[in-house]
């Protein structure tokens, strides 16, 4: 039997909140600490407890980190779905059971693990009131075993989790030791799985994107997060609560710089936020689809007063309550159109936990540069699952405050204008005015931001010639918005066939999908959009490829109408490749997409 080597994907059926976490996310690191490139996906329901909940752990020794439409290895732990995770293991896979599970009538082309884990819980003598959150670890040992996990970072990533606290580290340890113990005596190994070390992976980090991006936010200076718990969105204030005191505390007064508060509600979230912004201080909400609606009338207050926020969009499954633990990118259009009126929004679209992380400050930039709310769109996929993912990198750029205007800038303006100056002048041509904030002791520094009609000098006014000329000010800026939003990243091949338009987190199984294609020998081009405005690299990238597919995680094709609605001309070149079921995309399941239009 030929072995199969640090390529296959282990999932593992548990109950919700069994403790399944901690072993899912000790397996995980332990294959990383191994130098093995793994992601994991977690799969739970939105009740708190006693639902089926599964947890898949991709190991390439490729390096791709997509989700995969097999299951080669499961680990049944309970009982209500031993018969899907049956019927789900591949031919020649493996299934490790708790021996407590009786077994339906089996299959005879896989091969079967019992584990005993009563047994093993009472030979590591743990205490009956503590076993059902720790019963999880017995599996950890066995399959550790088996496959030829290294133990040594089994409890290296123990300590990780436990951050070094010796009594948790060690009740858990002796547990995976008692297991692997016994699989050593007990069981002889059938199948041909295994897992082989390799060279460290030193410039990497474990890491989700919630994390990542409340980290970017403290490297980008934020001052105010306000916010209201929503799945899957709420990791991004628990990080910045956990990581804000440890990095912007002064160090002289021991005071804190920076404020979060958790608000009663998204509407007052994001109120706090715009007020924030408006005193001048780097403010941000996140928030989920359901959460993001309820804003969608202090951000048109913070579009046309031109108060610069940010706003994170970890999208989840719609429309209503919709899925709230299920991934999507069905916030496109709700996010670019949002609030009545004649508005467009700057969007920003991270394609991994790196980029979360960078445009968690980068973000802050263009919002002050450009005087608005700025969203980023997030997922659940990204946001709250675990990725391999690439150092992060500290910002080697000094923060852009964008126009802002102290004391000694507005007397030196308003000598060379010979005293004419107004919060919403078009002094540069580029659409964006000069703002000063609150503290500026300057007699001509205050002005009323107003979410009624105003004039240049932020009087108010219904002069429908004044509005117009308002209105098609904020319309040179956006467009003014495409010398500062992030670039795409363009992959051209050779002699390609046709090309590929996509965005956010589904980046990983287009990566691998194009791998797949050319190896049936045909070769494509990439765009990966990272933001809106559209840049003309998109344009160009769309008139250079006589056909594009463009591929989304929602059912209608938001990125695709859009593209048609701006680029009318070129929009019979355009197909629209969309699936929305609350799973990532597979790589397998984009390549039968687009060979099923050719077919057609």
């Amino acid at each position: 039997m030929e072995s199969i080597i640090n390529n296959f994907n282990l999932t593992v059926s548990t109950i919700n909140g069994s403790g399944s976490a901690t072993a899912n996310t000790t397996l995980l690191r332990a294959l990383f600490k191994m130098g093995i490139p793994v992601s994991g996906k977690n799969i739970f329901p939105s009740n708190i407890q006693g639902q089926p909940t599964w947890f898949t752990i991709r190991i390439s020794q490729a390096g791709y980190l997509a989700r995969q439409e097999k299951d080669d290895i499961v680990v049944a732990m309970n009982p209500a779905t031993i018969q899907k995770e049956i019927d789900s293991v591949c031919p020649n896979g493996v299934l490790f059971y708790a021996d407590h599970i009786q077994l339906p009538e089996t299959r005879t082309d896989i091969h079967l693990y019992p584990m005993p884990v009563k047994k093993i819980m009472h030979e590591a003598e743990i205490s009956p009131s503590v076993r059902d959150y720790v019963a999880n670890m017995v599996y950890v040992g066995i399959v550790g075993q088996i496959l030829g996990m290294d133990m040594d970072k089994v409890h290296l990533a123990l300590n990780f989790h436990f951050k070094g606290k010796d009594s948790a580290v060690n009740a858990n340890w002796k547990i995976v030791e008692t297991a692997a113990n016994w699989a050593q005596e007990n069981l002889k190994k059938e199948d041909p799985y295994k897992l082989q070390s390799l060279p460290a992976l030193n410039d990497f980090i474990m890491a989700d994107g919630n994390t990542a991006a409340a980290l970017g936010a403290i490297y980008g200076g934020v001052q105010f997060n306000a916010w209201y718990p929503i799945t899957p969105a709420t990791g991004i204030s628990e990080s910045l609560n956990e990581y804000l005191p440890q990095l912007r505390r002064d160090p002289e007064t021991g005071k804190d710089t920076f404020v979060v508060v958790q608000a009663e509600d998204e509407l007052s979230a994001v109120g706090m936020a715009v007020g924030a912004g408006f005193a001048g201080l780097r403010a941000m909400t996140s928030t989920s689809g359901p959460g993001l609606s309820l804003m969608s009338e202090y951000l048109g207050l913070a579009y046309y007063s031109e108060t610069p926020i940010v706003v994170w969009d970890v999208q989840r499954m719609g429309p209503s309550t919709g899925l709230p633990t299920r991934t999507s990118q069905g916030d496109l259009t709700q996010a670019y159109f949002i609030s009545h009126g004649d508005t467009q929004y700057v969007l920003l679209f991270p394609g991994s936990v790196n980029e979360c992380f960078e445009f968690g400050w980068r973000a802050f930039d263009i919002a002050e540069r450009l005087q608005m709310p700025v969203i980023v769109l997030s997922d659940l996929d990204l946001g709250m699952n675990e990725w391999m993912t690439r150092k992060f990198e500290y910002p080697d750029l000094l923060m852009d405050r964008g126009k802002v205007l102290w004391e000694n800038d507005l007397e030196k303006m308003l000598r060379i204008r010979n005293g004419d100056w107004g919060r919403y002048l078009d002094i540069d041509d580029d659409g964006i005015p000069y703002r000063t904030i609150p503290g500026n002791t300057h007699p001509k520094s205050a002005y009323l931001a107003r979410g009624t009609g105003h004039d240049e000098y932020a009087q108010y006014s219904e002069d429908n010639v004044t509005w117009e000329k308002g209105q098609k000010r904020l319309e040179k800026k956006y467009h003014t918005a495409k010398k500062f939003v992030p670039r795409p990243v363009i992959q051209t091949g050779p002699a390609a066939a046709f090309g590929i338009i996509a965005y956010g987190s589904t980046d990983q199984a287009i990566l691998e999908a194009r791998d797949l294609l050319l190896a049936d020998g045909v070769s494509t081009d990439y765009c990966r959009i990272r933001a809106l405005p559209f840049t003309s690299e998109i344009k160009r990238f769309i008139e250079e490829n006589s056909k594009i597919f463009v591929v989304e995680s929602n059912r209608d094709g938001q990125m695709f109408q859009l593209l048609q609605m701006t680029y009318p001309g070129l929009a019979e070149k355009l197909v629209r490749i969309c699936h929305s079921d609350g799973l990532p995309l597979t790589a397998r399941w984009i390549c039968e997409s687009i060979q099923s239009y050719w077919e057609k």
